[in-house]
């Protein structure tokens, strides 16, 4: 059994047992109807009124007597009034149906294990939001999408990574193919066509107009997001592994080419964002270049001070640059938003560069210098001054105009504490802080603000803890991802999990698996809230497939949970199987991902 324990700041369904939710008996206690001991007041004859300063002694009988009457009237009044009814104890009515198999009965009694179960039967890919590109829904009309739909094309199908923008989409199959869609790509084709093939790519990130794609091997490439443009541009030559044989490439692309790599260095992870690229590689390197055609990234954003288009090197325009001020530091994760980047280090320091119009860097903003070109180190102590607490930063997000950084805090003894009186030495705390605008609720701490360029606390992300049955402890619930779309956000929770129901158990031995939130701009209905309004707190939304839920008699009073990485069967294949959750300019997704 896992419970959570929230402060009441915190979503308050965290507070729910998993497992023991349905199983527990439901009591509502009855109270009595209230019932008045009343009296007439006794009216002051006029023939006393005579007596305007009665003496002490007969104010002090006048009072006993008084407070003896009382006593015996209400005493009586008791007496005469029945006792009050007990509480009624109301048990929930079993909702298992007699002749059903133990799995058929794990459906009906749990959501989540329902959800679980059907993420394993049906892979595939829900999407929602706006749909006025065809990104959403590939074969619909409709303008918005606004609850989650399946993108028929992806049935049964795993992805590696996927990525979507208003206009355009694209994704990397299990085989490591290129797939797009939407009008960005084609006004006239409608479904999902590969484009990119045998690159074996493992994921990629999306500029203004064209895909960049990182394969396994570390080769970065750069592909037009439009058809025409695959079709018309440069083709570069292909060698094979067949020997003496060379051809030339069906579509066109370049290759980002960072330079100076040593020996078995290779490009290990990339973001991106509208006009730039970050590249990381084995070493903890980092590397930018210009992602887009349309337009050169100069609002700092590549971390090379001075850069500009009429400033740059002799060259092509998308020639990579290593951030040399980063030298030294051990980079291990990099993470980009429409203008402006963020690295981490091993160490948990975060530096960060680019637009900060809206504070989105962490940074006080300036409105007569509105970027800053040179990776920056963020003073994240000063957010735990006076706490007894040390933070390590351990996650970067960002998208749009937004930053979100997960932290670990550990209690330390202060200046005049003995460590052998502080219980809760050593207790990391897990929090999440968010910077930039927030106009929208996307930085999901409550608030409707224009500018944030300080670190700004998510209550509902922050300081959450839960039994872990297995460790037969309190542990803190940190993030396990929160993607950033240009207005809105998601985060999915790293909160205990448990995948392991079986036919040898019984069946209330039922699968649950992580919690996640959205909030921000809703405009598009991107939220899958199924409503437009925005949101400034972190919210759940109803199960992706509601038909299921409403065949196994429930409506909508449960909520969404993705299922965590696990083997399963697909078409006769042991495959590790997780969703996650895509969040992109006004659409986002849930995949099935490898």
């Amino acid at each position: 059994m896992s419970s959570k324990i929230m402060p009441p700041s915190g979503l308050r369904s965290w507070a729910r047992s998993r497992r023991s939710y349905i199983a527990r008996p439901r009591w509502r206690p009855h109270l009595p109807s209230r019932r008045q001991l009343s009296s007439k007041p006794t009216s002051i004859s006029t023939a006393h009124q005579v007596w305007k300063r009665p003496s002490s002694a007969v104010l002090a009988a006048a009072a006993t007597v008084a407070l003896l009457y009382s006593t015996v009237q209400l005493n009586a009044a008791e007496a005469e009034a029945p006792a009050p009814d007990p509480p009624e104890m109301i048990i929930e009515k079993s909702k298992r149906k007699k002749g059903a198999s133990k799995e058929e009965n794990r459906d009906i009694i749990s959501s989540q294990h329902l959800q679980v179960k059907k993420s394993w039967e049906n892979p595939g890919v829900y999407a929602w939001g706006s749909n006025t590109g065809k990104v959403a829904a590939p074969d619909s009309d409709e303008a918005y999408i606004k609850t989650p739909q399946r993108i028929s094309f992806f049935d049964d199908h795993l992805l590696r990574d996927l990525k979507l923008d208003r206009n355009f989409g694209a994704a990397v199959l299990e085989n490591g193919d290129l797939v797009q869609w939407g009008k960005g790509y084609s006004e006239d084709v409608v479904q999902p066509t590969v484009t990119l093939k045998g690159k074996d790519l493992q994921s990629i990130a999306i500029s203004r107009d064209r895909v960049i794609g990182l394969a396994k091997n570390g080769i970065v490439y750069s592909v037009p997001v439009s058809k025409a443009d695959q079709e018309d541009g440069p083709k570069p030559s292909e060698t094979s592994w067949i020997p003496f044989w060379s051809g030339t490439s069906p579509i066109s692309y370049r290759r980002l080419k960072p330079q100076n790599l040593g020996i078995a260095e290779k490009v290990t992870a990339i973001s991106g964002g509208l006009e730039h690229v970050l590249l990381l590689t084995n070493s903890g390197r980092v590397f930018s270049a210009a992602s887009s055609t349309e337009a050169y990234p100069s609002q700092g954003q590549l971390g090379v001070p001075g850069l500009t288009w009429l400033t740059r090197p002799a060259g092509s325009y998308d020639m990579c640059h290593e951030l040399t001020t980063l030298k030294g530091f051990n980079i291990e994760k990099v993470a980009a938003g429409d203008a402006h980047s963020l690295v981490l280090d091993k160490e948990g320091r975060v530096f960060a560069f680019g637009d900060n119009s809206f504070g989105q860097l962490g940074f006080e903003s300036n409105p007569g210098s509105r970027y800053i070109d040179m990776p920056s180190l963020l003073p994240i102590n000063k957010l735990y001054q006076g706490t007894n607490q040390v933070p390590k930063v351990t996650g970067i997000s960002a998208g749009g105009q937004n930053s979100f950084f997960t932290i670990d805090a550990t209690r330390v003894a202060g200046p005049s504490e003995a460590p052998s009186d502080i219980r809760t030495l050593g207790r990391v705390t897990a929090d999440t802080w968010a910077c930039g605008q927030g106009l929208k609720g996307s930085l999901g701490n409550g608030k409707w603000t224009h500018l944030q360029d300080q670190l700004t606390k998510v209550p509902g992300l922050s300081g959450l803890f839960e039994y872990d049955e297995k460790k037969k402890a309190v542990i803190p619930i940190r993030i396990a991802q929160i993607s950033v779309g240009s207005t809105h956000a998601s985060a999915v929770m790293d909160n205990v999990t448990y995948l392991n129901a079986s036919e040898r158990s019984s069946e209330n031995d039922t699968n649950w698996g992580a919690d996640v939130v959205w909030w921000g701009g809703n405009e598009f209905y991107q939220l899958g809230t199924g409503k437009r309004n925005n949101v400034a707190t972190p919210q759940y939304i109803r199960p992706l497939d509601m038909a299921s839920e409403i065949e196994a008699g429930r409506k909508d009073q449960h909520r969404l949970h993705l299922t965590p990485k696990h083997k399963i069967q697909v078409k006769g294949r042991n495959v590790a199987v997780e969703q996650r959750v895509e969040c992109g300019r006004n659409v986002t997704a849930v995949y099935s991902a490898v």
